[in-house]
């Protein structure tokens, strides 16, 4: 048996690692009060990185996404991507940034292993970027993406979190944005964390009403890898870049779950929503823990839930998405 299999025989190749939950934007979904600090917390150091990364690589783990709050505020952030790219096993490093330090970093954290980015760009137009995000940096955001090109990155991943009332009139600008461009543009359904009911309540929309536009339009879906996220993924044979949707509130959305989360302070979360998560830290101190490490993470994969229970309105005790890198 595949050793990160669940209950439900879904198989976890793929590894979202959180390594700060500090952000510097004010994005209105996440943190629109901006980040309050807490002195206690001491983040994953570089060697308990290694140590937690070769763990999941050896019970077939072979892709992880560096997260945060925003990865790229970690002075060593680019000494992370390598010390990732460098475990035996570990095929795909990919990171979701906000782009804040894309323009001037980028083609280094590609020389140091990152294979795929993902850049959060809520709006084409500045000042709607400025209003979602609470910060005016558009252009830096934009330039950065020309960055990672430059860099050698065959494709860039946007994503575009849907909010009623904000952007969600902006389909037509997105997609002649990707008509010429190598973009998967992932649209992202608005979640309901628990200091956000209000503002789910007032903006969400339903990314199958997106679906059921690009299907009409002669959008085809394509079949998912073994290790790639939950979007579900669009192309067109008139255009370059690529649309993806992320619908977690459609049904049987939990069915094809292949990944686990470990946040920036090492503990592990079996689902994005709903519960305290695992320490881990502990066997994370010194070398000579994996095979307890590898028991550890067994025993918590037995009590995975069958789904986050969204639909269900449980919204769970995640208090905001990076909290523990979304």
């Amino acid at each position: 048996m595949f050793e990160l299999q669940d209950a439900f025989a879904r198989k976890f190749h793929y590894l979202r690692l959180s390594v700060t939950d500090v952000c510097n934007f004010r994005c209105q979904y996440c943190l629109p009060d901006g980040y309050k600090p807490d002195g206690r917390k001491s983040f994953l150091t570089l060697d308990e990185i290694r140590r937690l990364t070769r763990a999941f690589a050896a019970m077939g783990t072979n892709k992880v996404r560096i997260t945060g709050g925003e990865p790229s505020l970690r002075k060593d952030f680019t000494a992370i991507i390598e010390t990732v790219a460098a475990t035996p096993g570990i095929r795909k490093v990919a990171t979701t940034t906000n782009g804040y330090r894309m323009a001037r970093q980028v083609a280094d954290w590609r020389r140091a292993g990152l294979s795929a980015i993902n850049v959060s760009v809520d709006s084409l137009d500045s000042r709607m970027f400025h209003q979602i995000t609470g910060e005016n940096r558009f252009q830096e955001v934009m330039a950065g993406i020309d960055a990672a090109f430059a860099a050698g990155f065959e494709q860039v991943k946007v994503n575009t979190v849907l909010m009623r009332g904000l952007n969600d009139g902006e389909l037509g600008r997105f997609l002649a944005w990707i008509k010429d461009n190598p973009i998967q543009l992932r649209f992202i359904e608005l979640m309901q964390t628990g200091e956000m009911d209000e503002l789910f309540s007032r903006h969400h929309v339903r990314g199958a009403l997106i679906k059921e536009q690009l299907l009409h339009a002669g959008w085809q879906q394509k079949v998912r890898a073994h290790n790639d996220g939950p979007a579900e993924v669009f192309w067109h044979p008139d255009y370059v870049g690529e649309i993806g949707l992320i619908m977690p509130y459609a049904k049987d959305f939990c069915a094809s779950c292949n990944r686990l989360r470990v946040s920036s302070v090492g503990k592990l979360h079996l689902c994005l929503f709903g519960e305290q998560g695992v320490e881990l830290r502990d066997l994370l101190a010194e070398d000579g823990h994996q095979a307890a490490l590898q028991l550890r993470l067994r025993q918590a994969l037995a009590d995975k839930k069958a789904t986050h229970f969204l639909h269900q309105g449980q919204t769970g005790m995640t208090p905001h998405l990076a909290s523990i890198g979304g």
